[in-house]
């Protein structure tokens, strides 16, 4: 029964929550960054490029041999590394920006004057024995 109460506890702990929140979100970002770099950034750049979808780009080693029955067709796919590099510098880009944005808001908020402290009982009780011997 201790391995499952400590389970729960673990599970319970707050970072282990927002890992998990991170990791969900992450994988819905990912989807939009493939559909941003495949139907929104590469179109362009296929266009530019007289047409080249970079996708197919590949180097072949070992055509299809159509005189055979296995037909195997070895080659380096550098069009896929391609469009993992790009859907990696956009969500880079994405992470700067988010982390820039947290990181103004905490400047701000350690810019605000803080409010001053309140002083220990003792101060304040002397305090107010001052006022007290100001006003006879």
């Amino acid at each position: 029964m201790g391995v499952f109460s400590e389970f729960r506890e673990f599970i319970a702990r707050g970072n282990v929550v927002d890992l998990a929140v991170g990791v969900i979100i992450g994988a819905a970002f990912n989807d939009i960054v493939k559909v941003l770099v495949d139907q929104v950034v590469m179109p362009p750049i296929g266009m530019l490029t007289s047409g080249v979808d970079f996708s197919k780009l590949e180097i072949v080693l070992k055509p299809d041999d159509p005189a055979t029955a296995a037909n195997e067709l070895v080659a380096i796919q550098y069009g896929a590394l391609i469009n993992a590099g790009i859907k990696f510098l956009i969500v880079a880009w994405v992470v700067f920006l988010i982390v820039k944005a947290v990181n103004t808001l905490r400047r701000k908020e350690a810019d605000a004057p803080a409010a001053p402290e309140a002083p220990p009982p003792q101060e304040a009780l002397l305090m107010e024995i001052r006022d007290l011997l100001k006003t006879r």
